[in-house]
């Protein structure tokens, strides 16, 4: 009796391996690599080593190739083994196909060590290696290894132009894309439609719209992928009505287009928020089939939640005859960021009951949302998550992390947290430092931001922001114009409006008005509405009434339909004892039918986030929560609280302003707070405007005659209220 096994036979003389001449056949082989059997292939082809009969180097390629396709690193690593074994690793051609398999596994060290070991080059090795390089964001290494390809005068070819071109896109490399260019014309490739599409890819990167749509234009022939390069060129400069208008052309021209352009498309709608155009691709996409393209109908999705129809994106959402993580995360970030943090957390629930696995953006946009509403508790649910699932070692997930606990207002946890990441880039220290800088910490921003700079790493834009502000909540002028001029003189960081803006807030918070002013006029950028805003805040909060006119009439100038500053400027004139103005300034807010936003505060109480609207009284406790807010008026009185109805926006009688100011929403969330949590346990609120003085003032005395300590971020800072005293020292 003989008993056979795959490769082996046994017979009376003896154990001894022999491979059967089918399994020899390359065919076979190049199927199972192609059927992504890898193991099977791998198995096969040691059999084949240990004959006397050695594979081809096609078989060798073949699985090489498939592992390359399948990302299989530790498989790539047997056959490397084998190639070496069979003195076979300075045949050139299996070199390059080494290097190029390691660079598609992310084993950017092996590759180059496979590059480094080879007794020869040609130009196939070259482009392997510099595609690895390019692969792996190593772009800058990629440019130099391709300029020392061409010190060994070896020509590049098209494929390698490609290469290169697209690492200078990515590093906005406009210089060296200008250079290579030169040569693509020299040696005859401008004529190619890859290369062209590709070069105007650059120049669009490079934010050379021009010169990318006057090549574009100059081409002899285009193709879709030439058309998409320049439509990208995504929307990715901010000109999304031209990404629209050339669309339009491409039609004219009879060149159909694929499913990427429809992406680029819909992107560029997002970016202008331009509604009609995004509805009328959809209805295009639908007539040429695309409407099951799962990155076409996720991209819908976000179009439609950018454009601020969250439900028309649900619907979408929900008919989708196939869904991946990226459809998930379209459909979170559209809640996030239409300020419905709530609903974005609910479907992250529903996702992991339909078996989906969350990758790291779903934990960043989901730490955003929890940060948006200060849900603390969810936030350390989802960092819980966040370890099991082995995403704690992602510089991007931990920083957001960071920032979601200082949202939450936890600088403690946040800090602790920072400190022990293992890797550490601009986007971690610039969340620590706002961190600091919107829960009234300014020291401690200050210190850390001395502290970025000496351990190497370079502050950037938003890194001067976040300082800036922390100046600006804690009045630390003479700080803040230094940091300001710093910037400019020291650090080459040119200002922007955001940049501006901190200043006039620092100027206004401290009382400088008129610096403000004169500041404000000197800008050699035209202040924009915000900046106005920051002015005339400033100048309710000084009850400085010129100031506060000139720069209502230029905010209605920039934005009538904003009922901000009518708000503003009405809490001004009713401070002042101008009635009036103040009966002047209501009517002409209702001549232009603007309307306030209500104000709106969150609380999360045993992991349910409970939402309260200024004057609403649906809640299922509302009753109860009125019976608190009476009792705690009470008790506020006789604690010496007086309301301020500067801060009301409509006329009351006498009897209702205490019903009115209690409405506000914040109030409501503190007194569910109260009656549904513990005796001591700290009460966190979220709110979506900034806190007006009569709630400040009444929270500062809640806290005290409660014993809690009351947390609210409102929309510009954190304030910790404890014992009849605010974290800002009412310098807000």
């Amino acid at each position: 009796m003989a008993s056979m096994t795959l490769g082996h036979t046994q017979s009376g003389d003896g154990l001894r391996s022999r491979v059967p001449d089918s399994f020899c056949n390359g065919d076979k082989l190049s199927k199972l690599c192609e059927e992504g059997r890898l193991k099977e292939a791998l198995h096969m082809l040691k059999l084949m080593v240990q004959q006397t009969t050695k594979p081809p180097i096609h078989s060798y390629v073949c699985l090489l190739k498939g592992c390359s396709r399948r990302k299989a690193l530790a498989e790539g690593k047997q056959v490397h083994a084998l190639i070496v074994q069979s003195v076979l690793d300075s045949n050139i051609f299996l070199a390059n196909t080494l290097v190029h398999m390691y660079s598609k596994c992310g084993s950017l060290l092996h590759a180059h060590k496979v590059f480094s070991n080879m007794p020869q080059h040609n130009v196939y090795s070259w482009t392997a290696i510099i595609s690895a390089y390019a692969d792996s964001g190593e772009v800058e290494e990629a440019i130099n290894l391709f300029q020392k390809m061409q010190e060994t005068g070896l020509a590049p070819d098209k494929v390698l132009f490609v290469v290169v071109l697209k690492a200078c896109a990515s590093l906005a490399g406009l210089e060296q894309g200008r250079q290579l260019h030169s040569e693509i014309i020299k040696r005859g490739f401008q004529s190619d439609v890859v290369v062209g599409s590709t070069l105007v890819n650059m120049y669009a990167k490079c934010g050379c719209t021009e010169d990318a749509r006057e090549l574009f234009d100059n081409m002899t022939e285009r193709d879709v992928v030439s058309w998409n390069a320049m439509i990208a060129g995504y929307a990715h400069n901010g000109l999304g009505k031209e990404a629209l208008a050339l669309y339009e052309q491409m039609k004219q021209e009879g060149m159909q287009p694929d499913n990427v352009t429809f992406v680029l498309l819909l992107k560029a709608c997002a970016s202008l928020a331009a509604l009609e155009q995004g509805k009328q691709l959809h209805s295009e996409m639908i007539k040429r089939g695309f409407q099951s393209d799962v990155v076409i109908c996720s991209t819908l999705v976000d179009m439609y939640a950018k454009c601020g129809c969250t439900e028309d994106a649900r619907e979408l959402f929900d008919n989708m005859s196939e869904r991946d993580v990226v459809s998930w995360n379209a459909m979170i970030a559209g809640y996030a960021q239409n300020g419905l943090g709530k609903e974005a957390l609910a479907l992250y629930e529903q996702m992991k009951q339909e078996g989906v696995h969350p990758n790291n953006v779903t934990f960043i946009l989901l730490l955003k949302a929890c940060a948006s509403l200060a849900a603390l508790e969810l936030g350390k649910q989802l960092h819980a998550e966040i370890i099991k699932r082995g995403f704690q070692s992602d510089v991007v997930v931990c920083s957001t992390l960071v920032d979601m606990y200082a949202n939450c207002g936890c600088t403690e946890d946040a800090r602790e947290l920072f400190d022990n990441m293992s890797e550490r880039d601009v986007v971690s220290w610039n969340a620590m430092i706002a961190g600091y800088a919107q829960n009234g910490l300014a020291q401690e921003a200050l210190a850390l931001f001395e502290q970025m700079q000496g351990e190497g790493t370079k502050p950037d834009e938003v890194t001067y922001i976040s300082v800036l502000s922390a100046c600006a909540h804690s009045g630390l002028v003479d700080q803040g114009r230094y940091v300001f001029d710093s910037m400019c003189k020291n650090h080459g960081v040119t200002p922007t409006k955001e940049h501006y803006g901190c200043m006039v807030d620092l100027l206004g918070r401290a009382g400088c008005l008129v610096d403000a002013e004169l500041f404000m006029n000197k800008m050699p950028i035209q202040p924009n509405s915000v900046v106005w805003m920051t002015l005339l805040g400033a100048a309710r909060n000084h009850g400085h009434v010129e100031i506060g006119r000139r720069a209502f009439d230029r905010i209605v100038k920039l934005e009538p339909k904003n009922a901000s500053p009518y708000v503003l400027l009405s809490n001004i004139y009713a401070a002042a004892g101008r009635k009036d103005e103040l009966a002047k300034i209501r009517n002409e807010m209702k001549e232009a039918g603007v309307k306030k936003v209500p104000g709106c505060s969150w609380i999360e109480v045993d992991n349910q986030l409970h939402a309260f609207v200024v004057g609403d009284a649906t809640h299922p406790q509302s009753k109860e929560i009125q019976a608190e807010l009476d009792r705690l008026v009470g008790l506020m009185k006789k604690a010496g609280y007086k309301p301020n109805l500067s801060f009301l926006l409509d006329d009351v009688e006498d009897e209702e302003e205490e019903n009115a100011l209690c409405g506000h929403s914040e109030k409501q969330a503190i007194a569910f707070g109260l009656i549904n949590t513990p005796f001591g346990t700290p009460i966190r609120i979220k709110k979506n405007l900034q806190v007006c003085g009569d709630c400040h003032n009444a929270t500062k005395i809640i806290s005290k005659i409660v014993g809690r300590d009351i947390s609210v971020m409102d929309a510009n800072r954190y304030h910790h209220f404890k014992d009849g005293f605010c974290s800002c020292g009412d310098y807000w």
